[in-house]
């Protein structure tokens, strides 16, 4: 059970008023990282508007394929065999989230594949906004080793029972959050808030006809049938950016028009819509990575892709998808 804290000289009386009114901490355990991977478990832990816990529920997912890495979240396809569907659970679980602030550690992770099974079920989830609780310490200033779950814990002395469980990775994290959140109402901090858009053109592609060979993490789909990712709208042809290059961004400073930003992995917002924004603010889409290239958006910069290597090669920056949405609010104009 997590403490009940009343106010105290570190949870300040005057509360910030633009503050959000309530929060659902979330994590889920999924079957893998890419967009066809699924959840097989999720914990939400509602919070009130100064941090404090109101309830908690937690639910097995099937996610009708493999399970993926059994060695880190420790659900086996036995275990999830008799566990509901995510459409069983979805109208619950959104009521769990319903007018809240999604709050992740990895928000963009988390928001990401809620989204993508809402949109399997035909469903949106009612969540507008998402915080991060990286983008909160980063804000914070909070002198952590890394941005890992365990240093954010250790530093606020919360204990972790059951790594990589997803109620008990909830659990350490509302605890965390609670003090990251009053720090940050005692500093006046900005909230690191994200708009949430939920995905509409999720369909599956059709189930490969007999003798056709389906694959995913580990190899097969431990007897819960094929599955195929999803399909999404094909990227359009943009108008060509009409700014000079500036050259590349610099850390603590504006973006500036002209840049040439490039996108990898996976992004919480659609990547056509993230692609559109970062258009419109006059900023050069790069559908490849060079010398040239400004910045680089990756949610995991420490992953194999061609860009993230390259971007290394040649030390282009890198920022994930939270900051790289902080910095498209506050684009410097071109020249001239």
């Amino acid at each position: 059970m997590l403490e009940d804290h009343t106010t105290t000289a570190s949870s300040p009386t005057e509360w910030p008023t633009a503050y959000p009114q309530g929060y659902a901490v979330v994590d889920v355990e999924t079957t893998g990282l890419a967009r066809d991977d699924r959840i097989i478990s999720a914990a939400v832990y509602r919070l009130d508007a100064r941090g404090e816990v109101e309830d908690h529920w937690y639910t097995l997912v099937n996610p009708e394929r493999d399970p993926g890495p059994v060695w880190i979240h420790g659900l086996t396809s036995d275990v999830l065999d008799g566990a509901p569907l995510f459409q069983d659970v979805a109208e619950e679980f959104a009521a769990r989230l319903d007018g809240r602030v999604l709050v992740a550690h990895n928000a963009v992770f988390d928001w990401q594949m809620i989204a993508r099974e809402y949109a399997r079920a035909q469903r949106e989830a009612p969540v507008r906004q998402r915080l991060c609780t990286i983008a909160l310490s980063k804000e914070l200033g909070l002198p952590l080793p890394n941005h890992k779950l365990e240093s954010l814990a250790a530093h606020f002395g919360v204990v972790q029972q059951r790594a990589h469980h997803a109620l008990d990775d909830a659990r350490v994290l509302a605890e965390a959050f609670r003090p990251s959140l009053r720090a940050a109402a005692a500093g006046g901090v900005r909230l690191p808030l994200l708009e949430c858009r939920p995905l509409t053109e999720w369909t599956d592609r059709p189930t490969p006809r007999i003798g056709q060979q389906a694959s995913g993490p580990g190899g097969g789909f431990g007897g819960y049938g094929a599955y195929r990712p999803g399909t999404w709208r094909p990227s359009r042809k943009r108008p060509a950016c009409p700014h000079p290059n500036p050259g590349r961004y610099e850390d603590g400073k504006r973006l500036k028009q002209g840049m040439r930003v490039a996108f990898s992995g996976d992004t919480s917002v659609e990547r056509e819509l993230l692609e559109d924004r970062a258009a419109e603010a006059g900023l050069h889409v790069a559908t490849s990575l060079s010398r040239l290239t400004s910045l680089l958006v990756t949610n995991d910069p420490d992953s194999g892709t061609s860009k993230v290597v390259k971007a290394r090669q040649f030390g282009t920056p890198v920022v994930d998808e939270a900051a790289f949405g902080q910095l498209l609010r506050d684009v410097e104009p071109a020249d001239g």
